[in-house]
């Protein structure tokens, strides 16, 4: 059984950014991703034209700014290479096909006992650690609802996850579920390629501009939340217009705070409004069943389909495998905590990256761990 400092489980943005944090103060550590490669999340299941949507300065990892002349809202290849150069500058090493099976707290060792298992060469792999980061990430797993009929429907359903161009889906109609960042662009990247596509719209939604968030998250930081919600709305309300009688409302919650309060992403508008407000997407309610490819709706309407793309989001796995009688995360793999004191629980216990505040609070997070695994080190 190896014995090490620190372990990190998951080699994604929050992994990286909390090693890079550790180097730089001399901490031993080891990193494992069950994946054979970093950010596995942003290779392989991230759509292709896709870009981060906050700007670059909310978006940068510790100890590293973005290149000169990197685009203001980086897109998905440049943001890999950006990935892929901070892990060369950190020296990072992650053991790739290393999948944690269970970690929990030894009371006699004063260590944290983690089962693993190197997923090609099918071994166990033990290991024992002083302090455990879980950096794995709060979209793991691709979520898909329970919808009356889905089973019937002859044909393609998809995660998005796994969706990556509308380019196969010309000519077809499609419907998207969930009108979240990734449900909106993945509808405006269908109708741009030819599909005949629908949204589905199950609850309010701030739809936002790039910039209008850029300019709420630096008003942020010198007026209460609440006059840069009223600033941004207002402005929004004025660019897009009433957007209810398209089937999309506004929460009664500001953007900025609701984010605060509940992690609940703004969309940012990559043009999928306007296509809306044209009737080339077609927007609908909640799915109330699905007979064959007849796809039933609230209010009694229906359509056939050919495809279905669920973008309703992800959730942790962490649950799977953690065994912490403190219980830092709840039922949803998340921190019991509240922001901005989610990141630490008992025994060398860490998380990074499940605030759900993006990127940005991965920057606290790596530094916040870092610094106290320092001070815990010197003060024993």
């Amino acid at each position: 059984m190896e014995d090490v400092v620190v372990l990190i489980v998951g080699a994604g943005p929050a992994g990286l950014a909390v090693l890079a944090c550790l180097s730089q103060l001399s901490i031993p550590y080891l990193i494992v991703e069950r994946a054979d490669c970093s950010a596995s999340l942003w290779r392989r299941r991230a759509y292709d034209r896709i870009k981060l949507h906050l700007a670059k300065e909310f978006c940068a990892l510790p100890h590293m700014p973005y290149p000169n002349g990197t685009p203001t809202y980086v897109p998905k290849k440049e943001f890999v290479e950006y990935l892929d150069y901070y892990a060369e500058h950190f020296g990072v090493e992650p053991r790739y096909y290393i999948s944690v099976e269970s970690a929990a707290y030894d009371d006699g060792a004063r260590r944290w006992v983690v089962d693993a298992r190197h997923t090609t060469a099918s071994t166990k792999v033990q290991l024992m650690a002083r302090f455990l980061i879980v950096a794995t990430g709060e979209n793991a797993v691709g979520v898909l609802p329970e919808v009356p009929g889905k089973e019937s429907f002859p044909g393609e359903t998809v995660h998005s996850s796994t969706y990556r161009s509308g380019g196969a889906y010309a000519g077809k109609r499609v419907l998207v579920v969930g009108c979240g960042n990734s449900g909106m662009e993945i509808a405006y990247d269908l109708a741009n390629h030819g599909a005949d596509t629908s949204i589905v719209v199950r609850s309010p939604v701030h739809i936002m501009t790039k910039g209008l968030m850029r300019l709420g998250m630096t008003l942020v930081q010198h007026v209460p939340v609440t006059i840069a919600d009223f600033l941004i709305v207002t402005v929004a309300n004025f660019t897009f217009g009433d957007l209810s009688r398209h089937g999309i409302v506004r929460p009664k919650t500001g953007p900025l705070l609701l984010k605060a309060k509940t992690g609940r992403s703004s969309v940012i508008d990559v043009g999928t409004t306007g296509l809306i407000k044209k009737g080339i997407i077609k927007v609908f309610g909640e799915i109330s069943n699905i007979i064959g490819s007849k796809v039933e709706f609230e209010g009694q309407k229906e359509r056939y389909f050919d495809a279905i793309v669920f973008a309703t989001g992800n959730k942790t796995s962490v649950n799977s495998w953690l065994k912490d009688e403190n219980c830092m995360m709840n039922s949803d793999g998340l921190p019991n905590k509240d922001y901005p004191n989610h990141w630490k629980d008992e025994n060398g216990l860490y998380c990074a990256g499940f605030a759900r505040r993006g990127l940005a609070s991965i920057f606290m997070d790596a530094k916040n761990i870092a610094d106290d695994i320092v001070s815990t080190i010197e003060s024993s």
